[in-house]
């Protein structure tokens, strides 16, 4: 069990509930645009072959998710080990050597691909893509201060993909939740790069906290968090939601603004709160809302 404990902790597995409701959102979506497709969704086969999907949808992101969170740890291993904020991490203390995480991310990265050849045939095709995006960030704070954007892309993933896996095509509505995704992680993580402006500086790493300072870096945070708004309102629209939408956009938005009037350039104590908490509930409140007005009405 300590084992297990060693590697949730390696991938700060709680940091799933982020994009997770956005992949219930995809998926429900999914659902919703199959009733005027002659199907009947009424028989339990049908909902036993699509709680199949769910649970291969589930899959997916939680392997995705560790593969990249573990090949961030392993990758800037050295840097962390200088970092007094993370060298209490799992490899620079030697709870987890570099080369288990690097077989860690290989067990994710294949367990991924199979699940998506059980989804359907564009899921499958796509793996390779997707599991380069969610990599790749970690490779990105060494040469570009907008880092944050590709991790944004990383998360964005979620909704377009469970709506994929569901049915097989594109559609705008679930392309919207993504990049609200995108600006949103994008710009909550900036807030979280601040606490590392001088430490990445002095190691050369790329973040816009360090290319324009707390002040500024956080104004970008603002502007991110404006567009992911944004976003969601248009998906309303577009969507022709209900009320309960609506309770979940002021929620959202409020866990934005609310997040930006504790953490000021000058006082930094509150950015877990702001990271976890208020994004916490954000997300979760936000999905749990999306959904029931799906479903209900």
């Amino acid at each position: 069990m300590s084992t297990v404990k060693n590697y949730l902790s390696l991938v700060k597995f709680s940091h799933t509930i982020f994009a997770l409701p956005f992949a219930m959102i995809g998926f429900s979506l999914g659902i919703a645009s199959l009733s005027g497709t002659g199907l009947d969704l009424s028989s339990s086969a049908f909902w036993s072959f699509f709680a199949v999907k769910l649970l291969l949808v589930l899959v997916c992101m939680v392997t995705a998710r560790s593969a990249a969170m573990a090949f961030n740890r392993y990758l800037d291993r050295s840097f962390d080990e200088k970092n007094p904020r993370t060298a209490i991490r799992e490899i620079p203390r030697g709870i987890i050597s570099p080369n288990s995480a690097l077989r860690f991310v290989i067990l994710n990265c294949v367990l991924f691909v199979i699940a998506t050849f059980f989804i359907n045939r564009i899921c499958f095709y796509l793996s390779p893509v997707a599991l380069f995006v969610v990599l790749f960030y970690s490779y990105t704070k060494r040469f570009t201060a907008l880092c944050h954007l590709v991790l944004g892309l990383g998360l964005s993933l979620a909704p377009i993909g469970a709506y994929l896996a569901v049915t097989g095509v594109f559609n705008w509505l679930p392309i919207l939740f993504s990049f609200a995704v995108i600006f949103w992680v994008s710009g909550f993580d900036i807030i979280y790069a601040l606490q590392d402006e001088d430490f990445d500086r002095s190691q050369k790493l790329n973040s816009i906290p360090t290319a324009l300072g707390k002040k500024n870096a956080l104004r970008v945070s603002e502007l991110l968090h404006v567009l992911s708004a944004v976003c969601v309102i248009t998906a309303g629209v577009y969507g022709h939601f209900h009320w309960l939408y609506w309770v979940g956009i002021a929620v959202f938005v409020g866990m934005l603004i609310y997040q930006h009037s504790i953490v000021k350039p000058t006082d930094l104590s509150k950015v877990n709160i702001a990271f976890m908490t208020a994004n916490g509930i954000a997300s979760v409140v936000f999905g749990l809302l999306v959904i029931s007005d799906i479903v209900i009405l």
